[in-house]
């Protein structure tokens, strides 16, 4: 028989076939690698093995006895029950299981068995109601002990998926081979990985459970960051970029000319931008700040200092309309004669005609990007940000780059997910800028709700966006009640004829989102019915309302960005948060941190504590792929890992374990020279 192999098939496992093989496709299990990796999401303690005269109604425990008596008989509708007797030298038990008909052929009279529940009283005696079950032997892997629980999907249960783990960690015993260096492990006190492994999913006792979720959680921080530490160090190799001073006249002059004063926070940022751009070693850095704080006068400051050098500046936004809206910004920033581009699809002439170019991210994938370029701006990129930077690299000079984000980003979190960066951070609101006034609404106020909506429509002339989470409407049960864009487009054109509306969605062609877009933009469309889709940076003055549907479906994150589509002019704004129907009160509880909090960071740091990290940041998109264990919020690991990686990441080629899995692990990795 060939031996097994961590890259085989899963069905490769005897017992698991296509039927199986199916079911874990869909839980991303494809090898028996993977099957490895599928962790426990939490596991129930069994381990309290007590004689049956001595448990108690309330208590978690495992009896281990002979069925002395089994029974079934079939109920009505279709439904079963099962019952035994179950005695060992100090007494019997009742024990009880519904619609398992089945066990009849296993559990016989005379068997001895192993069973793990919560002791319950029923009819005045005590009894174990449908508990985990395996017949007696010396070792057991479903009671007596710590038993995990497994992120499942239809067709599979955590007793099947136990068996099949068990099989593969004997089946490839010994392949698991250690990554890092023999000094780490000792330094961090960790365990080795095939130990870890072994005790996640089948732990001795919490002591065991606890070190290997630390190994397993350090590993998924760690790598990510020694990744970061190598994109930063490629990122200011050899490529020397061009070194921008920008005379303090010239930034008087320029500031002095606009319209309104820079906050602290903004000239602050300023000064680090300037810093970091009279070097050679070019500039990697993340301007963060709420919508509205004023990133893209701090992004002109920084273009004004290219363009002082005589050099060429990109500023790239996600769509062609956030495109036009900063080139129009920009030329209202800078004074007359400043020669800005807007570069349409399929441009590519970058002249001297020109000194800052406005496009989209096509404007980095030009065949020849000029020799002059010594600034990269990316606008609402920062899920992209890694390859954007990589296709950098390639260019002789390398121009200094500028990310800009409104997407809040917790500390922790931008230690991990952006290592590679320098910060910068507009913590501070222009004055003068109007509060979005929040309001809840119970599902059972919606009325309420959209007459407050329409009446300030009619009263002050404004426009006002709807957001709904679905497309369309589902018959799953995860989305029952959830209204839906396309129906509720519809309903609400025929309630109020006399407004204009409009449906936005992502299935929509991009010319067509965009052609909606403008005639919004213009004042053409009274209400904007939409998904989460409505453009990042959208800048609307007299949009001033957001009605947001299934409030509860979002994080508090994704509601401060949607929230900051409007708020952009003169008028008062408002946020209406309108839960469904069936909403748990800890959910209203969550949402009322909204209608409380106006700052991003804020309600980012309680999102990330309550619902983790999750979807919120796009891991996916940054090899967080198996980032199952460790936990954002816990410093202390980030810390630690931050700190191995950083001193392991200038002598990567001392350690070819650690190099192949880390090549594997993430799509960021950068080849050290």
């Amino acid at each position: 028989m060939t031996a097994i192999k961590l890259s085989d098939p899963v069905d490769s496992l005897a017992g698991v076939g296509p039927r199986y093989s199916k079911y874990l496709k869909k839980l991303d299990i494809n090898t028996i690698e993977d099957l490895l990796y599928h962790f426990p999401h939490r596991h129930i303690d069994y381990s309290l093995v007590s004689p049956i005269n001595q448990v108690q109604a309330g208590e978690t425990v495992t009896i281990r006895g002979e069925i002395t008596q089994f029974s079934g008989r079939y109920l009505s509708q279709g439904r079963s029950l099962q019952r035994a007797v179950v005695s060992d030298k100090t007494g019997s038990i009742i024990v009880t299981w519904f619609n398992q008909p089945y066990l009849s052929q296993v559990l016989k009279k005379g068997t001895t068995v192993n069973l793990s529940g919560k002791i319950k009283t029923f009819a005045g005696q005590l009894s174990l109601t449908s508990p985990e079950w395996e017949i007696s032997t010396t070792s057991s892997l479903h009671t007596g002990r710590l038993v995990s629980l497994y992120p499942l999907t239809t067709g599979l249960s955590s007793k099947w998926l136990r068996r099949q783990v068990k099989k593969a960690l004997e089946a490839t015993q010994g392949q698991i081979s250690e990554f890092l260096p023999r000094f780490l492990l000792t330094q961090e006190n960790l365990i080795n990985e095939y130990e870890a492994i072994k005790k996640i999913h089948f732990p001795e006792n919490k002591f065991a459970l606890k070190k290997a979720k630390e190994r397993l959680a350090f590993d998924e921080i760690f790598l990510p960051q020694l990744a970061a530490a190598l994109r930063k160090k490629a990122w200011k190799k050899e490529k020397t970029a061009f070194p921008l001073l920008l005379p303090a006249a010239k930034l008087d002059t320029f500031t002095k000319n606009l319209s309104f004063s820079l906050t602290q926070a903004q000239k602050k940022a300023v000064k680090e931008i300037l810093a970091d751009m009279k070097k050679t070693t070019p500039m990697n850095r993340l301007l963060e700040g709420d919508v509205g704080s004023g990133k893209t006068v701090v992004a002109a400051v920084a273009a004004l200092a290219a363009i002082a050098n005589k050099k060429k500046v990109f500023l790239m936004a996600p769509t062609q309309i956030l495109a036009q809206q900063h080139y129009q910004t920009f030329l209202s920033l800078f004074p007359k004669g400043t020669k800005i581009k807007l570069v349409v699809s399929g441009q590519n002439n970058f002249s001297s005609n020109g000194e800052i170019f406005i496009g989209t991210h096509a404007l980095l994938y030009q065949k020849r990007l000029p020799d002059d370029l010594a600034l990269v701006i990316i606008d609402e990129q920062h899920r992209f940000g890694v390859r954007q930077r990589a296709q950098l690299i390639k260019k002789t000079p390398r121009p200094h780059l500028l990310t800009m984000t409104a997407t809040p980003i917790p500390r922790t979190v931008a230690l991990t997910l952006y290592g590679d960066l320098d910060f910068s951070f507009l913590d501070e609101m222009p004055p003068g800028r109007k509060k979005i006034i929040t309001r809840l609404f119970l599902p059972q106020e919606r009325s309420q709700a959209y007459q407050f909506l329409i009446q300030k429509i009619k009263k002050t002339a404004c426009q006002a966006y709807i957001v709904c989470p679905l497309i369309e409407e589902s018959d799953k049960e995860h989305f029952k009640n959830i209204r839906a864009a396309k129906s509720e487009y519809e309903t609400l054109k025929k309630e109020f004829p006399k407004l204009r509306f409009a449906l936005l969605h992502g299935r929509l062609k991009g010319e067509e989102k965009e052609k909606i877009m403008k005639k919004f933009q213009k004042g053409k469309i009274d209400v904007l019915v939409t998904t989460p889709v409505v453009e990042v940076g959208m800048d609307v003055k007299n949009a001033t309302l957001i009605l947001i549907e299934g409030a509860e479906r979002f994080g508090l994150a994704q509601l401060h960005q949607l929230r900051g589509r409007v708020g952009r002019g003169e008028k008062q704004s408002y946020c209406l948060l309108l839960p469904s129907r069936e909403t748990e009160k800890s959910a209203l509880k969550r949402l009322a941190f909204c209608q409380k909090e106006d700052n991003g960071l804020k309600l980012a740091e309680i999102d990330l504590r309550q619902r983790g990290p999750g979807e919120i940041y796009g891991l996916a998109q940054h090899g967080f792929l198996k980032m199952k264990l460790a936990q954002l919020t816990d410093y202390q690991l980030i810390k630690r890992a931050r700190q191995a990686a950083e001193k392991l990441a200038p002598q990567i080629n001392k350690f070819p374990s650690l190099k192949k899995r880390l090549k594997k692990y993430t799509i960021e990795f950068v080849e050290p020279n």
